[in-house]
Protein backbone atom coordinates (compact mmCIF):
# COMPACT_ATOMS: atom_id res chain seq x y z
CA UNK A 1 0.00 0.00 0.00
CA UNK A 2 1.78 3.52 -1.12
CA UNK A 3 0.72 6.60 0.21
CA UNK A 4 0.37 9.77 -1.28
CA UNK A 5 3.22 11.69 -1.94
CA UNK A 6 3.46 15.29 0.06
CA UNK A 7 4.37 18.36 -1.33
CA UNK A 8 7.27 20.11 0.02
CA UNK A 9 6.83 23.50 1.04
CA UNK A 10 9.78 25.60 0.11
CA UNK A 11 10.78 29.01 1.62
CA UNK A 12 12.99 30.84 1.27
CA UNK A 13 14.47 34.23 2.92
CA UNK A 14 17.04 37.03 2.40
CA UNK A 15 17.33 40.61 4.01
CA UNK A 16 15.58 43.23 3.05
CA UNK A 17 16.94 46.46 1.67
CA UNK A 18 16.77 47.75 5.53
CA UNK A 19 18.77 44.67 6.51
CA UNK A 20 15.89 42.44 7.89
CA UNK A 21 15.26 39.20 7.27
CA UNK A 22 12.08 38.57 5.11
CA UNK A 23 10.55 35.39 3.48
CA UNK A 24 10.29 35.85 -0.48
CA UNK A 25 9.07 32.48 -1.38
CA UNK A 26 6.78 30.16 0.58
CA UNK A 27 4.94 27.65 -1.06
CA UNK A 28 5.02 23.92 -2.69
CA UNK A 29 8.68 23.65 -4.62
CA UNK A 30 8.25 24.26 -8.64
CA UNK A 31 10.67 21.19 -9.59
CA UNK A 32 8.98 18.52 -8.95
CA UNK A 33 9.91 15.24 -10.92
CA UNK A 34 8.51 11.67 -10.78
CA UNK A 35 8.82 8.31 -12.27
CA UNK A 36 6.43 6.98 -14.35
CA UNK A 37 7.46 2.94 -13.87
CA UNK A 38 7.37 3.69 -10.23
CA UNK A 39 4.09 5.08 -8.73
CA UNK A 40 4.57 7.38 -5.80
CA UNK A 41 8.44 8.20 -6.20
CA UNK A 42 8.86 12.48 -6.54
CA UNK A 43 12.10 14.14 -6.50
CA UNK A 44 11.72 17.74 -5.54
CA UNK A 45 14.55 20.13 -6.03
CA UNK A 46 14.47 22.84 -3.50
CA UNK A 47 17.77 25.01 -4.21
CA UNK A 48 20.87 24.42 -6.32
CA UNK A 49 24.03 26.25 -6.19
CA UNK A 50 26.77 26.57 -9.17
CA UNK A 51 29.81 27.80 -7.22
CA UNK A 52 31.26 27.86 -3.72
CA UNK A 53 31.41 29.73 -1.82
CA UNK A 54 27.79 31.00 -2.35
CA UNK A 55 27.10 34.25 -2.81
CA UNK A 56 24.14 35.57 -0.77
CA UNK A 57 22.23 38.23 -3.12
CA UNK A 58 19.15 38.71 -4.39
CA UNK A 59 19.19 37.35 -8.02
CA UNK A 60 16.77 34.35 -10.60
CA UNK A 61 15.59 31.46 -8.47
CA UNK A 62 18.42 28.75 -8.74
CA UNK A 63 15.87 25.89 -9.90
CA UNK A 64 15.76 27.53 -13.49
CA UNK A 65 19.33 25.90 -13.77
CA UNK A 66 19.53 22.72 -15.75
CA UNK A 67 18.10 19.98 -13.92
CA UNK A 68 20.16 16.88 -13.25
CA UNK A 69 20.96 14.67 -9.85
CA UNK A 70 24.55 15.93 -9.86
CA UNK A 71 24.54 19.84 -8.99
CA UNK A 72 26.50 22.02 -11.24
CA UNK A 73 30.66 22.47 -11.49
CA UNK A 74 31.69 23.43 -7.56
CA UNK A 75 28.22 23.66 -6.93
CA UNK A 76 25.93 22.03 -4.61
CA UNK A 77 21.90 20.72 -5.02
CA UNK A 78 19.59 20.28 -2.33
CA UNK A 79 16.68 17.51 -3.21
CA UNK A 80 13.76 15.71 -0.90
CA UNK A 81 12.73 12.12 -2.85
CA UNK A 82 9.89 10.16 -1.50
CA UNK A 83 10.60 6.22 -2.38
CA UNK A 84 7.65 3.91 -3.02
CA UNK A 85 7.54 0.68 -2.13
CA UNK A 86 9.92 -1.58 -4.41
CA UNK A 87 6.97 -4.28 -4.26
CA UNK A 88 5.07 -1.62 -6.62
CA UNK A 89 7.41 -1.71 -9.54
CA UNK A 90 9.88 -4.89 -9.05
CA UNK A 91 9.81 -6.72 -11.72
CA UNK A 92 8.03 -4.47 -13.91
CA UNK A 93 11.04 -2.56 -14.74
CA UNK A 94 13.96 -3.05 -16.98
CA UNK A 95 16.71 -1.35 -18.78
CA UNK A 96 14.42 0.86 -21.22
CA UNK A 97 12.75 2.01 -17.53
CA UNK A 98 15.61 3.17 -16.40
CA UNK A 99 17.29 4.50 -18.74
CA UNK A 100 14.22 6.77 -19.22
CA UNK A 101 14.38 7.92 -15.82
CA UNK A 102 17.78 8.71 -15.46
CA UNK A 103 17.41 11.01 -18.95
CA UNK A 104 14.16 12.63 -17.41
CA UNK A 105 16.17 13.82 -14.27
CA UNK A 106 19.04 14.74 -16.64
CA UNK A 107 21.20 12.47 -15.20
CA UNK A 108 21.69 9.22 -17.88
CA UNK A 109 25.72 8.01 -17.03
CA UNK A 110 24.36 8.15 -13.54
CA UNK A 111 22.52 4.63 -14.21
CA UNK A 112 24.80 2.07 -13.42
CA UNK A 113 21.85 -0.64 -14.37
CA UNK A 114 22.73 -4.12 -14.83
CA UNK A 115 20.53 -6.79 -15.40
CA UNK A 116 22.24 -8.69 -12.38
CA UNK A 117 22.34 -6.05 -10.22
CA UNK A 118 21.24 -6.24 -6.65
CA UNK A 119 18.57 -2.85 -7.40
CA UNK A 120 17.89 -1.70 -11.04
CA UNK A 121 17.89 1.84 -10.01
CA UNK A 122 21.82 1.30 -8.89
CA UNK A 123 23.93 4.51 -9.41
CA UNK A 124 26.97 6.22 -8.98
CA UNK A 125 27.52 10.08 -9.59
CA UNK A 126 30.88 11.98 -8.57
CA UNK A 127 29.59 13.73 -5.18
CA UNK A 128 29.62 14.15 -1.71
CA UNK A 129 25.65 13.61 -0.72
CA UNK A 130 24.32 13.92 3.13
CA UNK A 131 21.38 12.28 3.80
CA UNK A 132 18.78 11.93 6.25
CA UNK A 133 16.01 9.98 6.10
CA UNK A 134 12.63 12.11 7.40
CA UNK A 135 10.26 9.64 7.29
CA UNK A 136 10.10 5.93 7.10
CA UNK A 137 12.15 3.13 6.71
CA UNK A 138 14.56 2.16 3.46
CA UNK A 139 17.78 -0.13 2.54
CA UNK A 140 20.78 1.41 1.36
CA UNK A 141 22.40 -1.20 -1.37
CA UNK A 142 25.72 -0.65 -1.41
CA UNK A 143 27.99 -3.93 -3.95
CA UNK A 144 29.24 -5.34 -1.11
CA UNK A 145 26.02 -4.93 2.30
CA UNK A 146 23.08 -3.77 2.72
CA UNK A 147 22.31 -1.23 5.75
CA UNK A 148 19.07 -0.92 6.93
CA UNK A 149 17.51 2.77 7.72
CA UNK A 150 14.58 4.45 9.64
CA UNK A 151 13.90 8.06 10.39
CA UNK A 152 16.18 10.08 11.90
CA UNK A 153 18.98 7.97 10.15
CA UNK A 154 22.10 9.51 7.75
CA UNK A 155 24.28 8.32 5.59
CA UNK A 156 27.10 10.32 4.32
CA UNK A 157 27.48 8.97 0.32
CA UNK A 158 31.09 9.45 -0.89
CA UNK A 159 30.85 8.99 -4.90
CA UNK A 160 30.06 4.89 -4.42
CA UNK A 161 27.51 3.25 -6.40
CA UNK A 162 24.38 2.86 -4.85
CA UNK A 163 20.40 2.37 -4.28
CA UNK A 164 17.73 2.84 -2.12
CA UNK A 165 15.08 -0.26 -1.80
CA UNK A 166 12.21 0.26 0.39
CA UNK A 167 11.40 -2.92 1.46
CA UNK A 168 8.58 -1.57 3.83
CA UNK A 169 4.86 -1.25 2.72
CA UNK A 170 4.61 2.80 3.24
CA UNK A 171 6.79 5.63 1.71
CA UNK A 172 9.91 6.73 3.01
CA UNK A 173 11.37 9.97 2.47
CA UNK A 174 15.04 11.52 2.53
CA UNK A 175 16.38 14.75 2.34
CA UNK A 176 19.91 14.64 0.04
CA UNK A 177 22.50 17.51 0.00
CA UNK A 178 24.58 16.75 -2.80
CA UNK A 179 27.79 18.37 -3.58
CA UNK A 180 30.43 18.68 -6.33
CA UNK A 181 33.45 15.97 -5.51
CA UNK A 182 36.58 14.89 -7.09
CA UNK A 183 37.81 11.10 -6.86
Amino acid sequence: MTQATRQVRRIVTIDDAGGRSVAIADGPSPDVRTDPARPGFSATRVWVTDATPVTIERGRDPLALPHSIEPPPRGSVCRIVTFPPDDTFRGKVGANEVAAYFRAMGSPAASTYAPAAAHPYMQKTRTLDFCLVLDGEITLVLDTEEVHLAAGDTVVQRGTNHAWSNRSNRTCTIAISSHDGAY
